[in-house]
């Protein structure tokens, strides 16, 4: 495995929570916290620095469906400056212990620190109280041999070893800078609320999954001001909670986001596939750690740039990755130039172009809109991502009165990998559809709600302005969305590392 995890940074913000309870079945349907609003004034070489420090971290090994849907809440902040965080809860042994976790696109495994973790945080600054794991405490833990069948598959993917000890599986991650985790499998149940169309209500259900305990932490992973218990990966290697889920028939094998682009931040995450007609999909490329597509090109008012299409292959150095983690967006070294002068050359003269700490910024007497030109990512499968001015200008301050937008898309120098970051994948729908090897988006308004179904067994769920749909016989009555209340928190001041998660 070669995740990628970030140390994430907080300052004070209130945010507002939407609660919500559902009658009958229901997609899983989640609050997302914006990591920051993208035209607040925001120092590009922060935003870039916060970046740098998230793909050093790629993470390297020291040893190295089906079913219905689950909801899970989300929590986190936004920091307009440089990053927010997005936690989870998950509940885990019996009796059930909830425990707080990150979310991370970029690795498999999910882990919480055991009790006798060596250096694991014992509080934070966080409106949360952390746990640890004790597997003797609950009597439907167990521990995973070498033999295990998710062992096996864990050390074809790197994320797991074999201590040849006492033929326990176990894992160690090393970062790239310097902090460590490791610790041993357990498994045992997780708890949660499950719909798909055969009852009325969500059902209380639980599965065996298979997760880490953490014995050691070391590094930035000890740092207790925004601290959580553990990594929820999202990754689609078979040791993933997801793959497990699906494989047992549980879940099904796709997760969606929609970003919120405006200063409220929020957006929605939903374990199943949020469905439109305008969704556009480009395939996956086989074989990588990350979400990685085949960027074929860049046009800019239509015209297609000279950049070599060598510069966007993939290989294990090289392409193009969906990272929602990553605040801005960079281009492969070879691309940005290119890039760069058709913005400016495209631009009218009302438009004064100007360098501002080395980055290439306007001053804007008017609206962006109109006058910067459209800019189209071009991918396998016919499949073009469109990017207005907003989706790749950050406003950073003003001029007498006239607006100073800089190019937020940054040189990734040295380096021919793409990351397609938050500045981009903002105000559209994504759909990572990993039972299809796919990746799908559209241009969306976050703020409103999102069709998401499931094809399952028990019958075909969608979630439609407030109100879900089921098609079974199992339930007869429509399904509704039931928002309970606003509820607003405020985050502590002050500017730290966190927990280094992708």
């Amino acid at each position: 495995m070669a995740a990628t995890f970030l140390a994430k940074l907080l300052i004070t913000a209130a945010v507002l929570l939407p609660s919500a309870v559902v009658l009958c079945s229901f997609p899983a349907t989640l609050t997302l916290e914006r990591a920051f609003p993208t035209n607040h004034g925001v120092e590009l070489n922060q935003l870039r620095a916060r970046d740098r420090v998230r793909h050093g971290r790629m993470l390297q090994q020291s040893s190295s469906g089906g079913g219905g849907v689950i909801n899970f809440p989300v929590g986190g902040t936004f920091d307009p400056y440089l990053v927010g965080l997005y936690f989870t809860s998950v509940n885990l042994g019996t009796p059930a212990t909830e425990f707080y976790v990150q979310i991370d696109t970029g690795s498999d495994i999910l882990w919480v620190g055991c009790n006798s973790c060596n250096g694991c945080p014992q509080s934070t600054g966080l409106k949360i109280q952390l746990k640890s794991f004790d597997p003797k405490s609950s009597p439907t833990a167990s521990l995973v041999s070498c033999s295990d069948q998710i062992c096996s598959l864990g050390i074809q993917t790197q994320d797991s070893t074999c201590d040849a000890n006492d033929k326990q599986c176990t894992y160690a991650f090393e970062y790239g800078d310097g902090s460590k985790t490791s610790g041993y499998y357990v498994s045992d149940l997780l708890h949660f609320d499950t719909a798909g169309g055969d009852q009325s209500g969500t059902s209380n259900s639980s599965a065996n999954i298979v997760f880490g305990c953490s014995t050691l932490a070391s590094g930035v992973l000890q740092k207790t001001d925004r601290a959580v218990d553990g990594i929820f990966g999202f990754g689609q290697q078979g040791i993933s909670v997801i793959s497990q889920l699906s494989s047992q028939g549980v879940a099904p094998k796709v997760f969606s986001h929609c970003l919120k682009g405006d200063d409220t931040g929020g957006g929605i995450l939903v374990l199943g596939e949020i469905v439109d007609p305008n969704i556009v999909y480009s395939p996956l490329v086989q074989n990588q750690p990350h979400y990685n597509l085949n960027l074929e090109s860049i046009s800019v008012n239509g015209q297609t740039l000279a950049i070599d299409s060598s510069v966007f292959s993939t290989s294990s150095n090289q392409g193009t990755i969906v990272d929602s983690g990553t605040t801005l967006a960079y281009l492969a070294q070879d691309a940005y130039d290119p890039f760069v002068n058709a913005i400016t050359s495209a631009v009218p003269q009302s438009v004064t172009p100007v360098t501002s700490q080395g980055e290439q910024c306007y001053i804007v007497t008017s609206s962006i809109t109109g006058i910067f030109p459209q800019v189209n990512l071009n991918f396998a499968s016919n499949a073009s991502m469109i990017l207005r001015p907003e989706d790749y200008l950050l406003q950073q301050n003003t001029v007498n009165g006239d607006e100073v937008w800089c190019i937020g898309i940054q040189k990734n120098d040295g380096q021919d990998v793409t990351i397609l970051g938050d500045l981009i994948l903002k105000d559209k729908i994504i759909v990572y559809d990993l039972a299809n090897q796919r990746i799908g988006w559209t241009q969306y308004d976050c703020s409103t709600s999102v069709n998401v179904s499931t094809n399952t067994s028990r019958g075909t769920a969608s979630v439609n302005a407030g109100s879900i749909n089921v098609t079974s016989s199992a339930c007869s009555e429509p399904f509704k969305l039931v928002p309970i209340s606003m509820v607003a928190f405020l985050v502590h001041i002050s500017v730290i590392y966190i927990f280094p998660f992708l």
